[in-house]
């Protein structure tokens, strides 16, 4: 089986940004595991999806008939992901219908935790938040590339 080692990282990929080395490489793990290839497809599937440009309600029907489909094919690894986006479908469906991500929340969070641990031991908080004003926009004011 070392033939397919490192094989995870190809499914992260769609198969149209694959070189033909690796979808020949995928297609003889699908071979060997046809629910892995069920499963890939199925994220595919979704992806085309979230790319198209829908409406909220075509977006939700399509989505709603997705996860019929990855439920009817049996595909365990889903489960979970299937139950939470029951659970949480208003707010998944308009992630994925509408474009909305937490890119930029994600991004402030990590830029802040950075600068949280650089600034350990500022007690002052005007002097933290000074810190943070710079970091975040004050570079751009003195036509200085962040470090």
């Amino acid at each position: 089986m070392d033939q397919f080692k490192n094989v995870h990282w190809l499914l992260r990929h769609r198969r149209a940004d694959l070189t033909d080395d690796e979808r020949r490489l995928l297609n003889r793990l699908f071979v060997h595991s046809p629910q892995i290839k069920d499963a890939h497809d199925a994220c595919e599937a979704l992806t085309v999806i979230d790319e198209s440009p829908l409406s909220t309600g075509q977006g939700k029907r399509q989505i709603r008939r997705w996860m019929r489909q990855v439920s009817n094919l049996g595909i365990r690894c889903s489960d979970r992901f299937l139950g939470t986006l029951r659970i949480h479908f208003p707010e998944k469906t308009n992630d994925l219908v509408n474009c909305q991500t937490s890119g930029f929340v994600e991004g402030l969070k990590n830029q802040l935790k950075v600068l949280k641990r650089r600034c350990y031991g500022i007690t002052n908080l005007a002097h933290l938040y000074q810190r943070v004003c710079l970091d975040l926009n004050g570079y751009a004011r003195f036509g200085v590339e962040p470090i």
